[in-house]
């Protein structure tokens, strides 16, 4: 039986309370569109506002919100919300504004979408976007203690719900520790799996440590020998990628791009066993039995992957990173493999913590939030400058690209596992 998660919304404030529950953190100086389907919330979208407000500027603008937004199928409708500290105290805020929202409408309507409300919010005050009666609407506006102390925001806080300030993950004990032994060992174990990365038995290994790490778990404090043979697998970028396609698609796919990319050397495979942690070592290998390939996992929602000649391209790296396969990630796994990498992001600095920020960023876009993933992007390029990965899904992100599976909703990762009504 799965819980009722809903969330019932009837005022203004509430909408405008559940905005930053659904990011994750407050928006500053952005635009959030919201699709509605008759009286039911869909899809959340944030972007940044536009610096120049020029007509041929928001009519760019507002088309590239549209076709966002169209990827909600089902949507009827919208509403908008303007986040910015500009202009409150002289009106400047409904000037500077109201031409965008216009030109988005218009854009909406043609796409079949409804403009339903829209609103101002800033750090002190909020208003209707369109009310002129300063009756219900005073200058400057409303104080955004309603908003705060909405029964929808009192509830989310009651489910568990967090807002950071801004659209920053990482904390002071985020830091790495500075630990000359623990970067030894990972320098050692690379320098092991760089002599025999191509090898299809030791590649397999390598999906074996990784599924039982992602099914299983894994204790608070990973043992130095464990974290380094992680770390330093992520450091091969063809095994970095393959325990990201892993997690949101499963050892088929991982295994069948490999092969696509054509990774392995037949004369690799006389190579002898990786030496793996005890801790690591997967189940099936005490139990004397084959390994083991998860829990089943198949290339969506547990379905077994395609593996036929004709769906070749169905399984290439990059259509995982770009979320466009398979039609339903792995949540279950992507969220055990970014809990995994916050862990190890800790150990130390270098390029494995660049390739675990990285990942983390990615992880994030996925779920639809573009300015954490900027922030973990940037964080992985002070680690380790030009570090590719890092670079170009950050372009990715710049470009405003939405991951493909953000824009479904029966793909689109959900925060509280309901949908609000």
């Amino acid at each position: 039986m799965t819980a009722d998660n809903r969330v019932t919304i009837s005022l203004p404030e509430d909408i405008l309370g559940f905005i930053p529950h659904a990011l994750g953190h407050r928006p500053k100086e952005s635009l959030v569109a919201i699709t509605l389907r008759g009286q039911t919330l869909g899809a959340t979208l944030r972007v940044d506002l536009p610096p120049d407000r020029s007509e041929r500027v928001l009519a760019v603008y507002s088309r590239r919100i549209a076709e966002y937004l169209d990827a909600d199928h089902d949507a009827d409708g919208a509403l908008l919300a303007v986040f910015s500290d500009d202009g409150w105290e002289d009106g400047g805020v409904v000037r500077g504004n109201v031409p965008l929202l216009e030109a988005l409408e218009l854009v909406l309507a043609r796409r079949g979408l409804a403009l339903r409300d829209a609103w101002f919010i800033g750090s002190d005050y909020w208003r209707s976007a369109f009310c002129t009666d300063v009756a219900c609407c005073p200058i400057p506006g409303r104080p955004v203690d309603q908003i705060l102390d909405s029964r929808l925001n009192a509830e989310m806080v009651f489910r568990g719900s967090s807002v950071k300030e801004s659209p920053r993950l990482l904390r002071p004990e985020d830091q790495p520790a500075v630990d000359p032994e623990f970067l030894s060992a990972e320098a050692a174990t690379l320098e092991e799996m760089l002599r025999r990365w191509k090898s299809k038995k030791t590649f397999e290994e390598m999906l074996d440590v990784w599924t039982r790490v992602l099914d299983s778990g894994l204790p608070e404090e990973i043992d130095l020998e464990a974290a380094a043979f992680l770390r330093a697998s992520l450091r091969v970028p063809a095994w970095r990628d393959a325990v990201v396609v892993l997690a949101a698609a499963g050892r088929g796919v991982a295994r069948g791009g490999a092969e696509a990319f054509r990774f392995f050397s037949p004369e690799s495979d006389d190579e002898e066993a990786l030496l793996i942690p005890p801790g690591l070592r997967p189940l099936s290998q005490a139990a004397g039995t084959s390994p083991a390939a998860g829990k089943g996992h198949g290339a969506s929602g547990g379905k077994p992957p395609r593996t036929a000649a004709a769906d070749i391209n169905a399984l290439r790296y990059g259509d995982v990173l770009l979320g466009l396969y398979p039609d339903n990630p792995d949540w279950e796994r992507l969220t055990a493999l970014d809990l995994v990498l916050a862990r190890l992001s800790r150990r130390g600095g270098g390029e494995g913590r660049a390739a675990a920020l990285t990942i983390r960023g990615w992880i994030q876009w996925c779920q639809g939030s573009g300015s954490f993933a900027d922030e973990f992007f940037s964080r992985a390029d002070a680690e380790q400058q030009g570090y590719r990965l890092a670079e170009l899904l950050s372009e990715v992100v710049q470009r405003g690209t939405v991951c493909g599976w953000a824009k479904s909703r029966t793909s689109a990762w959900r925060k509280f596992g309901g949908a609000a009504a």
